[in-house]
């Protein structure tokens, strides 16, 4: 029987009363946003452990305190909804108090990266609009510096000043009226010119959220380490991810591996997040060892090579492979790893492992497309670029309409990466647009070089980019760091990629560093590399080898 036919025996509805009228109060819909995850895990999870910072202690009922407070605080400070409040801060219990803080307050967060200089600091806060600058005492100087090198718009307010306030505040909790909302302002690295903007919605953090909470298979038991920074895409959303668990929240101002060693065991971590340099150096660690417990890494930023997934594998982590931008929140795209890839050989499941994937639970297909914007052949072997659109996309850039239209062109988001489509769905990056070197006539990836230098046994990081040639146009440079105590020579890493390459993709020179330079997110700077490769040729083309 239908659930809307009338009940045997009755009289029929009047025909006026069969309509379902409208109803005076929406009860249907309710906005999504990422702070509501607090609200359930302070009702579920209450007593439960929810922030380690050092000696600090927060269950999840005391954590909606404070974030409430910390609203209240805002508002007395005159934030006004839709207001932008800074926060510069290592990983700690104040970053990510501010995650929920300032959205409760109606106000948009712009979390900054605190290795930026203090011009470029001041150039967001003006850009952004800030009118409050929350800063760890630590580096309240650098905060100071920055405000200096702004217009001087923003108000300071140091850990100590913000502990005052909480304490004498109310309790805000602002509804969110538009899920589409804006929720945050994270700025770009800016390494081609002034950073971007880019704006985050509602929406797209709460579904983000909990497509990593899935992915990475967060429960209430888990205890993630804050190895990633927080202000990198709101740490990819898992600020908000590790709360809608009810997992515990274990801060680390900064990714130092021996410190990630200790807490492993001491803090009994399950997850964290990581680039794949600061994997490397775990890996090479003296204090590296097989954990007590199973720990699920996920990384992305760069493609691991082969042979780092081989030593993680070797001490028992997994590691699951995610790729994503700013502009899509994080990882939109993951190595979804398949039962049956367990069988294979270990090189042969390295290789699957470092693939890209496919877009995340509440992601749009992945396309990979050529120049017309047409498909590529799903071969594993024509190049395309990698394009993106759906739920987990930015609003735009903030006070940037040109950029955002150069950057969507056709209703998809292009997001300057060249991959491959293999036969099963899963894309593999190759390379970005600006670091094919083209060699001869012939584009080289440089990923697929430096996977090729990575296998060999004394390598422990590779970053290859090219130089200017008098015959070729270019050709590639490999910057090596060996493992301690490893031994290489520069022929011999040569004639060990044209083993495993076409002999015009090997390096022409190999470059022994004892640290590459890398961002505040941990992926190498390869256009550092390249002006210090520019500079040491003088201006000058390369004399012919």
């Amino acid at each position: 029987m239908r659930i809307d036919d009338p009940t045997p025996g009755s009289a029929s509805l009047p025909r006026e009363a069969s309509a379902s009228p409208q109803p005076a109060v929406e009860f249907s819909f309710e906005p999504l946003t990422p702070t509501s995850f607090l609200t359930r895990s302070a009702i579920v999870h209450r007593d439960r452990l929810a922030v380690f910072d050092g000696g600090l202690r927060l269950t999840y009922s005391e954590l909606r305190e404070r974030a409430g407070r910390f609203a209240g605080a805002l508002e007395a400070l005159g934030v006004e909804p839709g207001g932008r409040v800074a926060v510069i801060a290592a990983n700690s219990h104040l970053m990510l108090e501010a995650h929920y803080g300032v959205p409760l307050a109606g106000a948009v967060l712009v979390a900054l990266n605190m290795r930026l200089s203090p011009g470029e600091l001041g150039y967001i806060l003006d850009h952004s609009g800030a009118t409050v600058l929350l800063c760890d005492n630590e580096l309240q100087s650098l905060a100071g510096d920055a405000i200096a090198a702004s217009s001087g718009a923003a108000r300071l307010v140091n850990a100590t000043q913000y502990a005052e306030l909480i304490e004498r505040s109310s309790f805000v909790w602002r509804g969110v009226p538009d899920e589409r909302g804006l929720l945050s302002i994270n700025y770009t690295s800016g390494t081609t010119g002034r950073p971007k903007g880019v704006m985050y919605h509602h929406r797209g953090a709460y579904l983000q959220s909990l497509a990593m909470a899935f992915h990475a298979r967060l429960h209430p038991e888990s205890v993630f380490l804050w190895t990633l920074p927080m202000f990198h895409c709101n740490g990819w959303c898992f600020t908000w991810a590790v709360t809608a668990a009810g997992a515990q929240h274990v801060c680390l101002p900064r990714p130092d591996p021996e410190a990630i060693w200790r807490l492993i065991d001491e803090a009994g971590v399950t997850h964290f997040n990581a680039a794949p340099t600061v994997l490397t150096d775990l890996a090479g660690h003296p204090a590296a060892h097989r954990p007590d417990r199973p720990i699920h890494i996920a990384t992305g930023g760069a493609p691991p090579s082969p042979a780092l997934m081989e030593r993680f594998a070797a001490l028992g982590i997994e590691i699951t492979h995610l790729y994503g931008l700013t502009e899509s929140f994080g990882p939109v795209v993951i190595c979804d790893w398949k039962a049956e890839w367990d069988e294979l050989p270990a090189e042969r499941r390295a290789q699957l492992k470092a693939r890209q994937g496919v877009g995340n639970v509440i992601a749009q297909p992945v396309r990979v497309v050529g120049p017309h914007g047409s498909d590529v052949p799903a071969d594993g072997e024509t190049l395309g670029e990698i394009v993106l659109r759906g739920n987990d996309l930015m609003l735009g850039y903030f006070q940037d309409p040109e950029a955002t239209a150069a950057a969507v062109p056709d209703g998809w988001f292009h997001t300057g990466d060249l991959g491959v489509m293999h036969p099963d769905g899963y894309v593999e990056l190759r390379d970005r647009l600006k670091d094919v070197i083209i060699s001869g006539g012939e584009n080289i990836a440089s990923v697929e070089v430096e996977q090729a230098v990575a296998s060999h046994p004394a390598v422990l990081e590779v970053a290859v980019v090219a130089r200017p040639d008098r015959r070729f146009g270019e050709r590639p440079v490999a910057f090596v760091r060996l493992v301690p105590g490893g031994e290489a020579s520069e022929a011999e890493i040569i004639e060990h990629v044209r083993t495993r390459l076409a002999r015009f993709k090997a390096p022409s020179e190999v470059v022994f560093r004892s640290e590459l330079p890398r961002t505040a997110t941990g992926k190498i700077q390869k256009f550092v590399l390249r002006t210090q490769l520019s500079q040491a040729l003088g201006g000058q083309d390369q004399i012919e080898r």
